[in-house]
């Protein structure tokens, strides 16, 4: 069994892996899908003081609480920041990362920092006229390559607007990170806003895996999204096998 750990992007919450966990729980894993902070069901939440390190300490807070360990923790999209500060705190319970079309993030880097220019200057230019300076509002879901009308009237009532500050904050490692092993998934079906990410991740030598789907897989492709994180999670060793206990 794996302790699968799934952390959403922005706007979403944790019932968007719901495709995904259901698949995961069926065949014998644990799953947890927090929602971060100040968005969807916790939106109420939501103030400009929400930003990276308040969602790394939902994950982490969880992870303790529940005294998870060999976690397969993944981030989709802006939460591939939360996945790489929560193995640097906790690099001793985290036994695989693996990045959904996400950020891989180096220490100092905002997530801002590593979007392509034209869409960071898109996002900023929509937290400062719509946003009040310090909210990004939804994005338009067939950009994401969401098409299918049933999951388009499933995700949009229940997506949020999503606090800037999470993009401007920036990584603050100490290295520990870099002990943990990590796998990337990339959506090759849309903007391939990530491509640059996905290239990241080869320079880092790890195994790039590819969906033919848009940037949510777990909304338009959760089956073969399952199968996937099955497959990389089996073939990792637990943290106990890594440190030779």
């Amino acid at each position: 069994m794996t302790t699968f750990v799934l952390v959403h992007g922005a706007w979403h919450g944790g019932w968007c892996w719901d495709r995904v966990a259901t698949r995961l729980r069926a065949v014998g894993h644990e799953v947890h899908a927090p929602t971060l902070t100040g968005l969807s069901e916790r939106a109420h939440l939501l103030s400009p003081l929400v930003g990276l390190d308040t969602h790394v300490e939902d994950v982490v807070r969880v992870i303790d609480v529940m005294g998870l360990t060999d976690v397969v923790l993944v981030g989709h999209s802006y939460a591939g920041q939360i996945v790489t500060a929560v193995a640097d705190r906790r690099p001793r319970v985290v036994a695989l990362r693996v990045y959904l079309d996400a950020f891989v993030g180096s220490d100092g880097e905002a997530a801002r920092d590593l979007l392509p220019e034209t869409v960071e200057h898109h996002w900023a230019e929509s937290a400062a006229e719509q946003g009040f300076g310090w909210l990004v509002p939804v994005r338009t879901l067939s950009v994401l390559g969401v098409t299918e009308r049933a999951d388009v009237d499933w995700l949009s009532p229940r997506l949020t607007p999503h606090p800037w500050k999470t993009y401007t904050d920036p990584l603050r490692l100490t290295g520990a990170v870099d002990d943990v092993p990590a796998t990337f998934v990339e959506c090759v079906s849309w903007m391939r806003v990530f491509a640059g990410q996905a290239d990241r991740a080869r320079a880092r030598g790890w195994t790039v895996h590819e969906l033919e789907t848009g940037h949510e897989a777990m909304v338009t492709a959760p089956e073969q999204l399952a199968a996937v994180l099955i497959e990389v999670a089996d073939r990792q060793p637990t943290s106990s096998e890594r440190e030779g206990v």
